[in-house]
């Protein structure tokens, strides 16, 4: 699966991802670091790829053409609660369930909605 990571994504979470096949875009280290969301969000789009985030900001894009947005939402977020609410939500859907998704994960409950 195409996955595109903010930098708020575990580097732990990064490395299981690519060892698990998926072909995951994340920008830290390079010249893209710290892009506006905006730019962000397109550039998702432009490459098709499933957004991974704790930015619930990207939630305004719910309504439009995407290839999934999955909102990691912890109250005391940490790398390993973050990872493994991602790891988590990524196996519970299929790749193709993924277009005009939208999954938030919070400590305890998750919310689904598609476009």
């Amino acid at each position: 699966m195409k996955l595109f990571v903010d930098e708020n994504i575990p580097g732990i979470t990064v490395e299981e991802l690519r060892k698990r096949g998926h072909d995951v875009l994340d920008i830290r280290g390079t010249p893209r670091q710290g892009m506006p969301d905006d730019e962000l969000w397109q550039l998702a789009q432009i490459e098709r790829r499933l957004l991974i985030t704790t930015d619930k900001g990207f939630a305004e894009h719910r309504n439009e053409q995407h290839s999934g947005i999955l909102i990691v939402r912890l109250r005391q977020p940490n790398e390993q609660r973050i990872h493994g609410r991602v790891m988590a939500a990524l196996t519970q859907f299929e790749e193709t369930d993924w277009p005009k998704l939208l999954v938030v994960v919070r400590d305890v409950v998750q919310s689904v909605s598609r476009a």
